[in-house]
């Protein structure tokens, strides 16, 4: 199996994990489909889109969504990511969609971009790419008079926009900048990180700026979808200098609200005061151990091939080289348990406080 093929599944087996611990109750009625992709094979990595999704599928939980929560997902694992999405939306009153990472623009159709995707020609949109309008649509069938809100942070300068250009000829005109305006039906809200055909930037800290500023602001009681988006624009403004105007369409028939004067829905769980700091400590810890068990795997994959090279080896001088090697690789790996463990504590501490369900 590839490093590739690893990473797919293990994002499918953490979006299941996820999807069964976030929320507790017996009957959901919100849930979310959170995906962030960073580690492109074929275009420029960025740095932030995973801790975008991380901190805000945390957001999302702490006001009583059931999250499904997907990462450096390839095509075939985001086909199925949004397949149980689309299972989950049955009884769900609320649901979201978030997405940060590459996307683009042809033709006016939006394409939200695997990280296996090479886009070499046009041809390879209907095979490597995924139609923002489908996911759109699997939110809307069968759910008249429910909510659907989508958050897209996938406006950034994408190469691989400019590479399917190239080799489009005399139809590269079709290929836009950023995301085009994207039209909805009743029920549904949609906001980008930027206004329709611009690009917007990744950030230099942890997160965007618009993915910073609506992280803080999901958990605040009292304010409506309107207001929140309101308060985002201001802070994306001031932080990008008036480069970055996030834009909003809304087809919705009322006021919607993640959370009303520190309580949830009836469903979700009681909200306590959570500070928008620790949700983003709770989101950073969950990453970084999710990270340590990932590389502990790969240390574990390590020794046993050493035990298996130095069974075979005859020469004693590469011997007692393995030897050395081997014992470092040891001392890492166990180091790097005892840092886990030490997360998870202060993690356990930070959930039982917040009230907030176990992410292990």
């Amino acid at each position: 199996m590839t490093r590739c093929s690893m990473r797919a599944v293990a994002s499918l087996l953490l979006a299941a994990l996820i999807t069964i611990t976030l929320m507790r109750g017996a009957h959901a009625e919100r849930v979310a489909l959170v995906i962030g992709n960073s580690d492109y094979q074929y275009g420029t990595p960025l740095p932030n889109p995973r801790n975008d999704a991380t901190d805000i599928a945390g957001a999302l939980q702490a006001v009583g969504f059931k999250v499904i929560l997907g990462r450096d997902l390839d095509w075939r694992s985001f086909s199925e990511t949004i397949r149980t999405f689309s299972n989950a939306l049955k009884d769900a009153d609320d649901a979201v969609f978030y997405y940060a990472g590459h996307g683009l623009q042809v033709g006016g159709q939006n394409y939200l971009i695997p990280v296996d995707a090479k886009l070499d020609s046009e041809r390879d949109l209907d095979f490597s790419a995924i139609r923002l309008n489908f996911i759109l649509r699997q939110m809307e069938i069968d759910r008249e008079d429910k909510t659907n809100i989508v958050f897209l942070d996938a406006c950034r300068d994408n190469p691989l926009a400019r590479n399917l250009s190239r080799s489009m000829g005399t139809r590269s005109a079709s290929v836009g900048m950023g995301l085009a305006q994207v039209k909805t039906g009743v029920g549904t809200f949609i906001a980008s990180s930027t206004q329709p055909g611009n690009v917007a930037l990744d950030g230099k800290g942890r997160n965007s700026p618009f993915t910073a500023a609506l992280t803080k602001r999901i958990p605040m009681p009292g304010k409506s979808l309107n207001t929140l988006m309101i308060d985002v624009r201001k802070e994306v403004l001031a932080e990008t200098k008036g480069r970055q105007v996030p834009w909003d369409h809304s087809a919705l028939t009322g006021d919607f609200y993640f959370t009303r004067g520190g309580t949830v829905n009836e469903s979700g769980p009681r909200m306590t005061t959570i500070s928008p700091e620790t949700l983003v400590r709770i989101a950073q810890l969950r990453e970084r151990i999710f990270r340590f068990k990932e590389e502990e795997k790969d240390m574990q994959q390590a020794i046993f091939d050493h035990h298996r090279d130095r069974a075979r080896e005859r020469d004693n001088k590469v011997i007692e080289r393995m030897q050395r090697d081997f014992m470092r690789l040891t001392m890492r790996r166990s180091q790097k348990i005892q840092q886990r463990i030490r997360l998870e504590e202060e993690l356990k501490v930070l959930e039982r406080d917040a009230n907030l369900g176990s992410s292990k």
